[in-house]
């Protein structure tokens, strides 16, 4: 199933609100281990240097996508299987909610909630996009190729949300 456009909406001056909903062939537990393990992380977001895998754990993580920015903050919801979110300073709140449907298919319910310029959403919403395309990948055996990466895929993306 291909990954459809997230939304953004301002909330008020900087403050913005990004929606995606992916529906991913993959049961939910296949998911959850996706966004919440070291293991899952690296295959298509970024390297989990911390994960406390509880609610106010500490979480730092290495995007691998580009130079390598470091961002750390807290788990600040965990309902096993169901919500995670990380809430880091550079990118805001990020909430995971999954609906299973059936057995071997999940909802990903993802907000982001976060401050920037209008640039900055297009970028967020380019790079959730993308990043959404490579769990797909992940969940499919082909976890990211970090050293190979670049930025074409995201360029494109972001052309499409302006």
């Amino acid at each position: 199933m291909p990954i459809a456009h997230g939304t953004g909406e301002r909330r008020d001056g900087d403050h913005w609100l990004l929606h995606f909903a992916p529906h991913l062939a993959d049961a939910y537990e296949t998911v959850w281990q996706a966004l919440t393990t070291p293991e899952g992380l690296r295959g298509w977001l970024a390297e989990a240097e911390v994960l406390e895998r509880h609610l106010d754990g500490a979480v730092t993580l290495r995007w691998l996508n580009g130079p390598g920015q470091v961002h750390s903050g807290r788990v600040t919801a965990w309902d096993v299987e169901r919500v995670a979110e990380y809430t880091l300073a550079e990118h805001g709140r990020l909430r995971f909610h999954l609906e299973p449907l059936g057995t071997d298919s999940t909802l990903i319910r993802f907000t982001n909630d976060r401050h920037g310029s209008e640039d900055d959403l297009l970028d967020s919403l380019a790079g959730w996009h993308e990043h959404f395309l490579l769990l797909e990948s992940y969940l499919s055996g082909s976890p990211a190729d970090w050293p190979a990466w670049t930025d074409t895929r995201w360029t494109a993306l972001r052309t499409q949300y302006e």
